[in-house]
């Protein structure tokens, strides 16, 4: 046997210390893959083709070079800012992280909130996989950046239809399925938590799924394709916070709520709050995330199962539908979003506020009544030549943007404004 194939079977080569167990260290990186698959091509499809044609290209090259600016803040800054020395009681010192020393020895991640021993950790709140810190926080800072750039003009608001349903569907498709990478590498192992985990993830969201397409024949007199992939997200926010800590009747159970109270709120609350009308969510984030990712943690602090909080936590855990210290469980979870809550709203708007000492928030009107031609000087299809520029006077007989009233202005279709 040659040297190059000894160093790749021997259990005590350097490249596999003693520490090590690369059965785990494999499902953590095909997780980290499923998890980069969302976004990669998840997303790009997916939020290019739920918006107005005209705004395809800027959607998808959002998500795109988001992913790529993103990835290079976390190596630069980021990493060490969640799990490095600490500066603040929830804020580390940032610092590179681009030497081999980060991939050679043993991880040690005390982050500074939620995760990985951080203060709201320590006092008892739980978030399995991110209700929290990624979907309330996500929803929140979403809804505090809308309000901060503003609305979009008044014939985008007024009628924004999916350029293209069927690659919706397949964008959404890429990130259910990622969303197993997503929950189910959450305890860092190959283990029975993870196995729970994606098993009730995906019984959320289907659960959440049916339920919502329900609502809209209900109320609609139609299912809505739209609506099923709020829908679908709705359901894999609310059970991520405990994906690994209930039992899958609770998943389900979890399910239909995020399938129902989510709906209601984008809806009719929405139409309804004056301060959710001026906002301008443009895909309904607030709804989907903010209220699905909270409901997910309250429910949590409601339902998680106390042998399977063994498994991962650290404490005696219980939900309050359990009884002994499930009560104040559930007041953890409260104030741990309030805390969410109140950091993101501040955050972000600190954030927006430098920013736009140095560029706008917002596009020109010009640029905003053409959309991608005046942004990228590309357009999404071309199906009237090969690259070549579509003409009016050449191209149609009849202005492309006459068309008929939506039926479904005030139906399924998701968060409409009536101006």
């Amino acid at each position: 046997m040659d040297t190059n194939q000894t160093a790749y079977t021997n259990e005590t080569a350097p490249a596999v210390p003693a520490w090590l167990n690369k059965g785990d260290n494999a499902w953590q990186m095909i997780a980290s893959t499923l998890v980069g698959l969302q976004s990669m091509p998840g997303l790009v499809i997916l939020y290019a083709s739920i918006v107005k044609k005209k705004w395809a290209v800027n959607s998808a090259f959002m998500a795109l070079y988001a992913f790529a600016a993103v990835l290079i803040c976390w190596v630069l800054l980021c990493y060490r800012m969640a799990f490095g020395d600490e500066l603040l009681p929830f804020w580390g010192k940032g610092a590179p992280a681009l030497s081999q020393s980060y991939l050679v020895r043993r991880a040690n991640v005390p982050e500074r909130s939620l995760w990985g021993g951080g203060f709201l950790f320590q006092w008892g709140a739980i978030d399995y996989s991110g209700g929290y810190v990624i979907h309330l926080s996500s929803g929140i800072s979403g809804l505090t950046a809308a309000y901060w750039v503003g609305p979009r003009i008044k014939s985008d608001r007024e009628r924004f239809p999916p350029n293209n349903v069927l690659l919706m569907l397949a964008g959404a498709g890429l990130l259910w399925m990622g969303w197993s990478g997503f929950n189910g590498g959450a305890p860092y192992a190959a283990n029975i938590d993870s196995s729970i985990a994606v098993l009730n993830t995906n019984v959320s969201a289907a659960t959440s799924l049916l339920v919502w397409t329900c609502l809209d024949v209900i109320f609609f007199g139609k299912p809505s394709v739209i609506g099923a992939v709020q829908g679908m997200i709705t359901g894999l926010a609310c059970i991520t916070p405990g994906a690994g800590l209930v039992q899958s009747w609770a998943a389900m159970i979890m399910g239909m709520l995020a399938g129902s109270i989510p709906w209601v709120s984008m809806m009719i609350l929405h139409k309804k709050c004056s301060l959710l009308q001026k906002v301008d969510d443009t895909l309904g984030v607030f709804h989907t995330h903010a209220v699905a990712g909270l409901l997910g943690g309250l429910l949590t602090g409601l339902l998680a199962e106390p042998e399977l909080c063994e498994l991962i936590l650290p404490r005696k855990t219980r939900g309050a539908f359990y009884g002994g210290n499930g009560g104040i469980q559930f007041v953890r979870q409260i104030v741990a979003a309030l805390f969410v809550i109140a950091w993101n709203v501040a955050s972000t708007t600190i954030i927006l506020l430098v920013i736009r000492l140095f560029i706008p928030l917002r596009m020109p009107e010009n640029q905003l009544e053409i959309g991608d031609d005046a942004v990228h000087g590309e357009e999404a299809y071309a199906l009237w030549g090969d690259g070549e520029k579509y003409d009016p006077t050449r191209h149609t007989t009849a202005n492309t943007e006459m068309t008929a009233p939506s039926p479904y202005v005030n139906g399924a279709r998701g968060v409409t404004i009536n101006l």
